[in-house]
C-alpha cells in the first residue's frame, strides 16, 4: 500500500470530520440567533405599545372646573411650590 495515498486519505477524513462537527453546530447557533431576534421583536412591540398608550393618554383632554383642557405630561423639577394658589399638583 502507498503510504502517501494512505496519508492523503487520512487527512481527507480528518477534514471531513472537522467539517461535520462545524455543520452540526450551525443549527444550534441559528436557533439561538433566531430566538434572540424573536425576543427583540417582542420587546419592540411592547415598547411601541407603551409609547402609543402614553401618547394617547397625553393627548386625551382632561377636565378642570367642568371645562375640557389638554393635559401635559409631568415634568421633573416642578413641584407644588410653582402652582397657582388653590391648585394642587
Amino acid at each position: 500500500m502507498d503510504p502517501e495515498l494512505l496519508e492523503r486519505i487520512t487527512a481527507g477524513r480528518a477534514e471531513l470530520d472537522e467539517l461535520e462537527e462545524q455543520l452540526a453546530k450551525q443549527p444550534a447557533e441559528v436557533r439561538v440567533e433566531r430566538d434572540g431576534l424573536a425576543v427583540a421583536g417582542r420587546v419592540l412591540e411592547r415598547v411601541s405599545e407603551q409609547l402609543a398608550d402614553e401618547r394617547t393618554s397625553a393627548a386625551s383632554p382632561g377636565q378642570v372646573g367642568g371645562r375640557a383642557v389638554m393635559l401635559s405630561p409631568h415634568r421633573a423639577g416642578r413641584g407644588g411650590a410653582h402652582a397657582p394658589a388653590g391648585l394642587r399638583l
